[in-house]
């Protein structure tokens, strides 16, 4: 029984998007598009930090008011 020649392997799915992306979009576009994405990860990470913070101000208890 022959064998069947091997089949090239599949790109992967983000190989496949970032290929029809760079069909259909001009550079400057492809490229605003990856730095708005890096903005909203990186505004996402600030928020957590944020939150994080804050839940340590809360911990903290309140200093009593100073009188003069």
């Amino acid at each position: 029984m022959p064998t069947l020649p091997s089949l090239p392997s599949l790109p992967s799915l983000s190989g496949a998007l970032l290929a029809v992306e760079s069909l259909l979009l001009g550079g400057g576009q492809r490229t605003a598009r990856r730095n708005a994405w890096t903005s909203v990860l990186e505004d996402r990470r600030r928020a957590r930090d944020r939150i994080e913070v804050q839940r340590v101000l809360d911990a903290v208890p309140a200093a009593p008011a100073l009188r003069s």
